[in-house]
């Protein structure tokens, strides 16, 4: 499913904050594409001192093009390189051709050379459920006995999601545990505002399970793909606090 919105998230490095400091909107099939700095970036050079990007030089102007910007577009795999559809198996992405869109909203655009990441907004259907597929983040630092357990991982198996209280970096954390209880990693933190705040109205509505494990990955970054599915609250919308929102309308 390729998303209509995704956000461009930026890292102090200092204490490791995260910030959305942008929104990109789109519609490939119209080659329509916006992107606005949101209330995300203000906080961010207020606290961190982060600068406009050079191919968005004005913190007051939103961007439009008919093509997807390049400061995305470099953050996906060239589909002319001969690893192109291994690329594809480790996101579980059958389409032969995917959209650039539905890459990042997987992938996250991660790259080593600086410190941005995407992520795509979280929707909510009409039922109040929704979908998540993200790479687990953080399985370098859990137990040795939980690393071992990682290996032991198979498509399908379901997770545990809990959430954690005393995390060290962020304080509030979101943890995904197997169903003999080994802490395996965290669910990004752009989710963990929202989920902590619908898993406490509904905490056995959430679910998590194995998407693919790529043992051979060279990144700690794309070794278990997992999919997390749940139910917000009928009044509750994820992803619309201030942060989030554009710093100037169109």
């Amino acid at each position: 499913m390729i998303p209509n919105t995704l956000f461009l998230a930026w890292q102090d490095k200092r204490n490791r904050q995260w910030f959305p400091v942008g929104r990109l909107d789109a519609d490939p099939e119209r080659s329509w594409y916006r992107f606005g700095y949101t209330h995300g970036a203000s906080a961010a050079e207020k606290k961190s001192g982060f600068a406009p990007l050079y191919d968005f030089p004005r913190f007051d102007e939103v961007y439009n093009s008919d093509l997807l910007f390049p400061l995305f577009e470099n953050r996906v795999m060239n589909r002319a390189r001969r690893t192109f559809g291994e690329y594809l198996d480790l996101l579980a992405i059958d389409d032969p051709d995917p959209d650039p869109l539905e890459i990042l909203a997987i992938d996250g655009g991660y790259r080593v050379t600086d410190n941005f990441e995407v992520f795509p907004k979280i929707e909510k259907g009409e039922a109040g459920g929704f979908r998540s597929r993200f790479f687990l983040h953080g399985s370098r630092h859990v137990s040795e006995a939980a690393q071992r357990r990682l290996t032991g991982l198979n498509r399908g198996d379901p997770l545990y999601v809990t959430i954690e209280l005393t995390n060290p970096r962020a304080q509030l954390a979101v943890q995904l545990q197997t169903t003999d209880y080994h802490m395996i990693g965290w669910a990004p933190r752009y989710l963990v505002t929202d989920l902590v705040k619908a898993m406490a109205h509904a905490p056995s509505r959430y679910k998590a399970k194995v998407v693919r494990v790529n043992s051979k990955s060279l990144l700690y970054k794309q070794r278990v793909l997992i999919e997390l599915s749940g139910y917000w609250p009928e009044e509750y919308q994820p992803m619309s606090s201030e942060l989030y929102q554009l710093l100037v309308e169109d």
